[in-house]
Formats: C-alpha cells, sequence, structure tokens
C-alpha cells in the first residue's frame, strides 16, 4: 500500500512538473504579444510621420499661396 502511494505521488508530481514545464515553454516562446507591440509602434511612428509632414507641408503651401496673393495684389489693374 506504501509503495503504491509513494509511485501515485511520484507519477502524478511528475506529471505536473511536465505540465507546467510545458506551459511555461510555451509562454516564454509565444510571441504574439511582441508582434502587436511592434505592429503598435511602427503605426505610431507612420502617424507621427504623417503628422509632421502634413505640417510642413501646409506650412510651405500657405507661405507660397501668400507670396502668390502678394504678387498678384501689387499688379496694377489695367483700364
Amino acid at each position: 500500500m506504501m509503495l503504491e502511494t509513494y509511485t501515485y505521488l511520484r507519477v502524478t508530481a511528475g506529471d505536473l512538473r511536465r505540465r507546467m514545464h510545458e506551459r511555461l515553454t510555451n509562454l516564454v516562446g509565444d510571441e504574439t504579444g511582441a508582434t502587436a507591440a511592434e505592429y503598435g509602434v511602427l503605426v505610431a511612428l507612420i502617424a507621427a510621420v504623417i503628422i509632421i509632414g502634413a505640417g510642413v507641408l501646409g506650412t510651405n503651401v500657405n507661405t507660397k499661396l501668400n507670396d502668390v496673393g502678394t504678387t498678384v495684389g501689387s499688379i496694377p489693374a489695367a483700364s
């Protein structure tokens, strides 16, 4: 009886250890979260570049339109 109990406990403990090891190995090896984080960083960087580019482009276009307006406004009207 003692030998059966001892064997049962050893097998159960070994099985539990094996299952815990498999779960931890799968958890450490899982890169799903890392991939999602990388995509998040890429999206944030792309958004930042678009926002900065739109700001610079808007400023340059505004400057050019003001220059054209000033030039057109300084031309005397033809009679």
